[in-house]
C-alpha cells in the first residue's frame, strides 16, 4: 500500500502528528493509499516555506521570463506522466479513464499558456492631469496561495490555480480533497524536476476543518482560491474578510440545459447526456435542469431515454465505461436522498432512482442514472445542487419562460442553449445568468476562456488572461519632476 508523505520546501515529509488517512477506490471499494493527516503545525512550516521562497529566495529574484521556462518544463513533464497521473485520478475519484486521460493530455497546454504569459503582463504610463508628474502604474505578485481543490478533478484545478499564480511570482500551498489527494502528491514531484526552488509549490494534506481551516486562517496567506461547495465557500469567504485576504470561489451550480423546438433534437439529446450523466454527474457545471420546449418536450423525453438506457455503468478503467462510481461515499447517500426528496415532492421518476447492479459493479457507490419528469422551478430538485447523475426536466413554451426559469435559482455558474435561430442564441445568451453560456454544446472549457460564476456560484475567473490578474496587485507609482513643492503644502495636489 501506497504511504504519502506532505510535500514541503521541495522535500516529501512525514505529518508532524504522525497521523494518516486512508484514501479508498471508489470502483472496489478498496483501501489502495494512505495519505498525511496534517494539522496546525504542517500548514505554518508549508506557508513559511512559501512566504520566504517568494520573498528572498532565488524565485523572488526571477525575471517573468525565467518563471515562464519554469512553468514549460512543468508542461512537458505532465505530457510525459500524464497517463501514469490519469490513472491514479481514477483509482482515486473513480472518474473514467477516458475522461481522466483526455484532461491530463490537455493540462499541458494550461501551464504551456501561462508560461508565455508571465512576462506579457504590463503597466502602463498614465498621461496624468498633474503638472510636472510622471505616473505609471504597475503588477505585483498578491502573495503566498492558498489553494483548496476539490475531489472531481484535482489536477485540472492544480492547473487552473497554480499556473496563473505562479506565472505571477506568487508562490502556492496547496490542500486538496481528503477524498483525492494522491494525483496532487505525485504531480508535486514533477516540480523538482522542473527546476522550481524549494517551498515555491507545496502540498499539505487533511481534512477540510483540520488542515483546510488552518491554512484558510494562516496570516501570510494573502490569497485564497477555493472550488467547492457554496456552503463551505460562503464559510471560506467569510473568514478570508477577517483579514482582508483576496479570495476567489468557485463554486455550485443548478445549470439549465434548454432545448427549443426548432433544435437538432439528436444533437441535444447527446448534449443534455453529456451535461448530467457524464463524470457521473459530478461536476459543478452540470446540466441538471433540463427545459424543454413544451411542443417537442414528448419527443426529445424518448430520444433522450433510448441513450440514457444505453449508458454502460461500471469499471471506469474500461474504455466502452460510460458511468462510474460516485466517488465518496457521503455524496453517494446525499444523492440517494434527493432522489427520495423529489418522489416526496411529487417528482414523476421516469428512469433510474436508484443504486446500479450488475455484473460490472463490484462496489457500493453506483447509482443508475436517474431522469425525473413533471418537474417545477420550485420543488428542491430543481433548486438544490445535487451533484450526481440526476436530471430534471421542465417544460416552457416561448423563450420569456425559458429565461425567467433558467434564471430562477440563487446559483449562475453555466447554462446551455439548442437552438437553430442566431438571433434567439444571442437573446439568450445576453438574458442568461451565468459566468458561461454553450450555445448548440456543453461541457467545452478552454484554459483561453475566462471560467467562473455569478450569484452563489462564485467570485472570480480561472482560465484566460483574467485569471491572472487575480494574482496581481496593481501598484500606482508617481514621480515629481519638479524640484519645486507647491507654496500650501496642507492642500491636496
Amino acid at each position: 500500500m501506497k504511504k504519502y508523505q506532505h510535500f514541503i520546501n521541495g522535500e516529501f515529509v512525514d505529518p508532524s502528528g504522525g497521523e494518516w488517512m486512508n484514501t479508498d477506490n471508489p470502483y472496489t471499494g478498496e483501501t489502495w493509499a494512505q495519505i498525511p493527516r496534517g494539522n496546525k503545525a504542517d500548514v505554518d512550516l508549508a506557508v513559511t516555506s512559501a512566504k520566504a521562497a517568494m520573498t528572498t529566495g532565488p524565485f523572488a529574484k526571477m525575471s517573468a521570463s525565467q518563471r515562464g521556462k519554469l512553468l514549460r518544463k512543468l508542461g512537458d513533464l505532465l505530457v510525459e506522466h500524464g497517463p501514469r497521473l490519469a490513472e491514479i485520478e481514477v483509482r482515486d475519484n473513480g472518474k473514467l479513464l477516458t475522461e481522466m486521460a483526455g484532461q491530463l493530455k490537455y493540462q499541458p497546454e494550461s501551464w504551456y499558456y501561462y508560461a508565455g504569459l508571465a512576462d506579457k503582463i504590463e503597466g502602463r504610463v498614465v498621461p496624468i492631469d498633474k503638472p510636472d508628474h510622471f505616473a505609471f502604474t504597475k503588477y505585483e505578485p498578491v502573495g503566498v496561495v492558498a489553494a483548496l481543490t476539490a475531489w472531481n478533478s484535482p489536477l485540472l484545478f492544480v492547473a487552473w490555480k497554480a499556473a496563473p499564480a505562479l506565472a505571477a511570482g506568487c508562490s502556492i500551498v496547496i490542500k486538496p480533497s481528503e477524498f483525492t489527494s494522491a494525483s496532487t502528491l505525485e504531480f508535486a514531484a514533477l516540480t523538482v524536476e522542473a527546476g522550481f526552488p524549494p517551498g515555491v509549490f507545496n502540498v499539505v494534506t487533511g481534512l477540510g476543518q483540520e488542515t483546510g481551516a488552518a491554512l484558510v486562517d494562516h496570516p501570510d496567506v494573502a490569497k485564497i482560491s477555493f472550488t467547492g461547495s457554496d456552503t463551505t465557500g460562503a464559510q471560506i469567504y467569510a473568514a478570508a474578510a477577517k483579514q482582508m485576504k483576496r479570495v476567489s470561489l468557485e463554486l455550485g451550480g443548478k445549470s439549465p440545459n434548454i432545448v427549443f423546438a426548432d433544435a437538432n433534437l439528436d444533437a441535444a439529446v447527446s448534449g443534455v447526456v453529456s451535461g448530467i450523466f457524464a463524470a457521473t454527474g459530478q461536476t459543478c457545471i452540470a446540466g441538471s435542469r433540463l427545459l424543454v420546449e413544451n411542443s417537442v418536450k414528448d419527443r426529445f423525453i424518448e430520444k433522450l431515454l433510448n441513450l440514457a438506457r444505453s449508458a454502460k455503468i461500471g469499471d471506469p478503467m474500461q474504455a466502452d465505461t460510460n458511468i462510474g462510481p460516485v466517488t465518496t461515499p457521503p455524496q453517494y447517500q446525499k444523492i440517494l436522498n434527493y432522489i427520495e426528496v423529489a418522489k416526496a415532492d411529487g417528482a414523476t421518476l421516469i428512469h433510474g432512482g436508484k443504486p446500479a447492479q450488475g455484473p460490472e459493479i463490484k462496489g457500493r457507490q453506483f447509482i443508475e442514472p436517474t431522469i425525473f419528469a413533471d418537474v417545477t422551478n420550485d420543488m428542491r430538485i430543481a433548486q438544490e445542487e445535487v451533484f450526481g447523475p440526476v436530471l430534471s426536466i421542465i417544460g416552457f413554451d416561448d423563450e420569456e419562460e425559458a429565461i425567467r426559469i433558467g434564471n430562477d435559482v440563487i446559483y449562475g455558474l453555466a447554462a446551455g442553449v439548442w437552438t437553430q435561430n442566431i438571433g434567439r442564441a444571442m437573446r439568450m445568451s445576453d438574458a442568461l445568468k451565468a459566468g458561461t453560456v454553450w450555445v448548440n454544446t456543453y461541457r467545452a472549457i478552454s484554459y483561453m476562456m475566462p471560467f467562473g460564476g455569478m450569484k452563489n456560484s462564485g467570485i472570480g475567473r480561472e482560465n484566460g488572461m483574467e485569471a491572472i490578474y487575480d494574482y496581481l496587485e496593481t501598484k500606482s507609482v508617481w514621480i515629481n519632476t519638479s524640484e519645486e513643492y507647491p507654496a500650501n503644502p496642507f492642500v491636496m495636489r
